[in-house]
Protein backbone atom coordinates (compact mmCIF):
# COMPACT_ATOMS: atom_id res chain seq x y z
CA UNK A 1 0.00 0.00 0.00
CA UNK A 2 1.34 3.70 -0.91
CA UNK A 3 1.46 6.52 1.47
CA UNK A 4 2.90 8.77 -0.88
CA UNK A 5 0.03 11.48 0.33
CA UNK A 6 0.89 11.22 4.16
CA UNK A 7 2.36 14.89 4.82
CA UNK A 8 4.10 16.53 7.39
CA UNK A 9 2.38 19.16 9.08
CA UNK A 10 2.70 22.12 7.01
CA UNK A 11 3.29 25.50 9.26
CA UNK A 12 4.98 29.14 9.35
CA UNK A 13 6.16 27.89 12.60
CA UNK A 14 9.40 26.54 12.45
CA UNK A 15 10.10 26.01 16.18
CA UNK A 16 8.93 26.30 19.67
CA UNK A 17 6.21 29.11 20.02
CA UNK A 18 7.59 31.87 21.23
CA UNK A 19 4.50 32.51 23.62
CA UNK A 20 4.35 28.87 24.79
CA UNK A 21 6.09 29.29 28.41
CA UNK A 22 3.62 32.64 29.20
CA UNK A 23 0.82 30.32 28.07
CA UNK A 24 1.97 27.95 30.12
CA UNK A 25 2.81 30.19 33.41
CA UNK A 26 -0.50 31.79 33.25
CA UNK A 27 -2.41 27.87 33.08
CA UNK A 28 -0.48 27.13 36.41
CA UNK A 29 -1.64 30.79 38.07
CA UNK A 30 -5.01 30.80 37.47
CA UNK A 31 -6.46 26.71 37.61
CA UNK A 32 -8.91 26.05 34.89
CA UNK A 33 -12.81 25.77 36.58
CA UNK A 34 -15.11 24.87 33.35
CA UNK A 35 -18.07 22.86 34.76
CA UNK A 36 -17.92 19.07 34.13
CA UNK A 37 -20.65 17.94 31.28
CA UNK A 38 -22.56 15.23 32.34
CA UNK A 39 -21.67 12.83 29.62
CA UNK A 40 -18.08 12.94 30.80
CA UNK A 41 -19.47 12.06 34.08
CA UNK A 42 -21.27 9.36 33.09
CA UNK A 43 -18.27 8.46 30.75
CA UNK A 44 -15.97 7.87 33.83
CA UNK A 45 -18.34 5.79 35.17
CA UNK A 46 -18.23 3.50 32.30
CA UNK A 47 -14.45 3.43 32.01
CA UNK A 48 -14.46 2.42 35.55
CA UNK A 49 -16.96 -0.05 36.04
CA UNK A 50 -15.44 -2.79 34.72
CA UNK A 51 -12.19 -2.15 37.00
CA UNK A 52 -11.45 -3.96 40.13
CA UNK A 53 -9.82 -1.29 41.79
CA UNK A 54 -6.25 -3.09 42.13
CA UNK A 55 -4.90 -3.66 38.03
CA UNK A 56 -2.95 -0.75 36.97
CA UNK A 57 -4.50 1.74 34.94
CA UNK A 58 -3.56 2.98 31.25
CA UNK A 59 -5.31 5.69 29.69
CA UNK A 60 -5.44 6.08 25.58
CA UNK A 61 -5.88 9.31 25.61
CA UNK A 62 -7.13 10.25 21.76
CA UNK A 63 -7.01 6.76 21.04
CA UNK A 64 -8.97 7.33 17.35
CA UNK A 65 -10.56 4.16 16.30
CA UNK A 66 -9.14 2.07 19.22
CA UNK A 67 -6.06 -0.36 17.46
CA UNK A 68 -3.98 1.51 19.95
CA UNK A 69 -6.09 0.60 22.94
CA UNK A 70 -6.27 -2.70 21.41
CA UNK A 71 -2.57 -3.16 21.20
CA UNK A 72 -2.08 -1.78 24.43
CA UNK A 73 -4.52 -4.23 26.37
CA UNK A 74 -2.50 -6.93 24.82
CA UNK A 75 0.87 -6.22 25.75
CA UNK A 76 -0.12 -4.89 28.86
CA UNK A 77 -2.92 -8.18 30.33
CA UNK A 78 -2.89 -7.31 33.88
CA UNK A 79 -3.71 -3.41 33.45
CA UNK A 80 -7.03 -1.87 32.64
CA UNK A 81 -6.69 -0.15 29.58
CA UNK A 82 -9.10 3.11 29.04
CA UNK A 83 -9.43 4.57 25.72
CA UNK A 84 -11.52 7.70 25.31
CA UNK A 85 -12.14 9.67 22.06
CA UNK A 86 -14.61 11.95 21.52
CA UNK A 87 -16.13 10.77 18.25
CA UNK A 88 -18.66 8.50 18.50
CA UNK A 89 -18.40 7.42 15.07
CA UNK A 90 -14.65 6.80 14.86
CA UNK A 91 -14.99 4.63 18.22
CA UNK A 92 -17.24 2.52 16.30
CA UNK A 93 -14.89 1.94 13.51
CA UNK A 94 -12.77 -0.23 15.48
CA UNK A 95 -12.62 -2.98 12.63
CA UNK A 96 -11.91 -5.81 12.09
CA UNK A 97 -11.88 -6.83 15.41
CA UNK A 98 -15.36 -8.82 16.35
CA UNK A 99 -16.48 -7.93 20.17
CA UNK A 100 -15.40 -12.10 20.74
CA UNK A 101 -11.66 -10.99 19.52
CA UNK A 102 -11.29 -8.16 21.79
CA UNK A 103 -9.65 -7.97 24.91
CA UNK A 104 -11.61 -8.69 27.90
CA UNK A 105 -8.82 -5.95 30.16
CA UNK A 106 -10.27 -2.94 28.31
CA UNK A 107 -12.91 -0.55 27.61
CA UNK A 108 -13.43 2.71 25.04
CA UNK A 109 -15.47 5.54 26.01
CA UNK A 110 -16.38 8.67 24.75
CA UNK A 111 -15.60 11.66 26.52
CA UNK A 112 -13.72 15.10 26.06
CA UNK A 113 -10.48 14.68 27.45
CA UNK A 114 -10.66 18.07 29.08
CA UNK A 115 -13.18 16.93 31.41
CA UNK A 116 -12.41 13.35 31.54
CA UNK A 117 -8.32 14.41 32.62
CA UNK A 118 -9.55 16.75 35.43
CA UNK A 119 -12.42 14.16 36.50
CA UNK A 120 -9.89 11.08 36.97
CA UNK A 121 -7.67 13.43 38.83
CA UNK A 122 -10.80 14.87 41.41
CA UNK A 123 -11.49 11.02 41.83
CA UNK A 124 -8.22 10.41 42.92
CA UNK A 125 -7.20 7.95 39.95
CA UNK A 126 -4.01 7.66 39.09
CA UNK A 127 -2.33 6.10 35.82
CA UNK A 128 0.57 3.21 35.55
CA UNK A 129 0.95 4.44 31.73
CA UNK A 130 -0.53 7.16 29.62
CA UNK A 131 -0.72 7.52 25.95
CA UNK A 132 -1.25 10.54 23.89
CA UNK A 133 -0.30 9.07 20.32
CA UNK A 134 -0.37 11.28 17.35
CA UNK A 135 -2.81 14.67 19.16
CA UNK A 136 -3.98 17.26 16.45
CA UNK A 137 -0.90 19.22 16.22
CA UNK A 138 -3.10 22.59 14.89
CA UNK A 139 -0.08 23.75 13.27
CA UNK A 140 -1.31 27.23 12.23
CA UNK A 141 0.77 29.68 14.06
CA UNK A 142 -2.24 30.83 15.83
CA UNK A 143 -3.57 27.69 16.91
CA UNK A 144 -0.77 27.38 19.93
CA UNK A 145 -3.98 27.00 22.20
CA UNK A 146 -5.72 24.81 20.80
CA UNK A 147 -2.71 22.29 20.99
CA UNK A 148 -2.44 20.01 24.53
CA UNK A 149 0.52 21.48 25.75
CA UNK A 150 -0.68 25.53 25.75
CA UNK A 151 -4.36 24.32 26.95
CA UNK A 152 -5.70 25.23 30.17
CA UNK A 153 -6.17 21.27 30.88
CA UNK A 154 -2.20 20.63 30.36
CA UNK A 155 -1.71 21.13 33.91
CA UNK A 156 -4.06 17.92 35.01
CA UNK A 157 -1.79 15.86 32.33
CA UNK A 158 1.38 14.89 34.93
CA UNK A 159 -0.89 14.88 37.95
CA UNK A 160 -2.60 11.77 37.08
CA UNK A 161 0.74 10.01 37.21
CA UNK A 162 2.39 6.89 35.76
CA UNK A 163 4.78 6.78 32.69
CA UNK A 164 3.79 9.47 30.05
CA UNK A 165 4.10 9.13 26.44
CA UNK A 166 3.53 11.60 23.72
CA UNK A 167 3.93 10.59 19.78
CA UNK A 168 4.29 12.85 16.81
CA UNK A 169 5.34 13.05 13.00
CA UNK A 170 5.63 16.94 14.02
CA UNK A 171 8.90 17.47 15.89
CA UNK A 172 8.02 20.87 16.85
CA UNK A 173 5.07 19.67 18.45
CA UNK A 174 6.93 17.53 20.67
CA UNK A 175 9.33 20.00 21.74
CA UNK A 176 6.69 22.42 22.73
CA UNK A 177 5.16 19.54 25.12
CA UNK A 178 8.65 18.79 26.36
CA UNK A 179 9.32 22.43 27.22
CA UNK A 180 5.45 23.24 28.88
CA UNK A 181 5.96 19.59 30.48
CA UNK A 182 9.40 21.01 31.90
CA UNK A 183 7.55 24.00 33.12
CA UNK A 184 4.87 22.26 35.17
CA UNK A 185 7.90 20.08 36.43
CA UNK A 186 10.70 22.35 36.75
CA UNK A 187 12.86 20.01 34.94
CA UNK A 188 14.03 19.32 31.62
CA UNK A 189 11.92 16.73 30.08
CA UNK A 190 13.41 14.45 27.03
CA UNK A 191 12.18 13.99 23.86
CA UNK A 192 13.98 11.29 20.60
CA UNK A 193 13.47 10.26 17.09
CA UNK A 194 12.52 6.86 17.08
CA UNK A 195 11.78 4.02 14.84
CA UNK A 196 7.87 2.40 14.92
CA UNK A 197 8.75 -1.00 14.38
CA UNK A 198 5.45 -1.88 15.95
CA UNK A 199 3.54 0.83 14.53
CA UNK A 200 0.59 1.18 17.45
CA UNK A 201 -1.75 3.09 15.72
CA UNK A 202 -2.70 3.69 11.96
CA UNK A 203 -1.30 6.65 11.75
CA UNK A 204 1.57 5.70 12.78
CA UNK A 205 2.14 3.36 10.19
CA UNK A 206 0.91 5.52 7.40
CA UNK A 207 4.04 7.95 8.94
CA UNK A 208 6.26 5.16 8.84
CA UNK A 209 5.78 3.88 5.52
CA UNK A 210 5.57 7.06 3.89
CA UNK A 211 9.24 7.47 5.03
CA UNK A 212 8.37 9.93 7.86
CA UNK A 213 10.69 11.15 10.65
CA UNK A 214 8.57 10.45 14.34
CA UNK A 215 8.92 12.09 17.51
CA UNK A 216 8.49 11.03 21.14
CA UNK A 217 8.53 11.85 24.54
CA UNK A 218 7.94 9.35 27.27
CA UNK A 219 8.64 10.26 30.94
CA UNK A 220 8.16 8.44 34.17
CA UNK A 221 6.01 10.99 36.01
CA UNK A 222 6.62 11.47 40.46
CA UNK A 223 3.75 10.09 42.45
CA UNK A 224 1.20 12.29 43.78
Amino acid sequence: MSYANSRIPQSAQQGVHEALRARVQKHLAEPFRKPFADYNRAALQIALAGWDGRAPLILDAGCGVGHSTIQLARQFPEHWVIGVDQSQDRLERRKPYPEALLPQNMVFVRADLVDFWRLLEAAGVRLARHYLLYPNPWPKIGHLGRRWHAHPVFPWIPRLGGVLECRSNWQVYIEEFALALGEVLQREVPWERFEASLPLTPFERKYRDSGQSLFRLGIALPAA
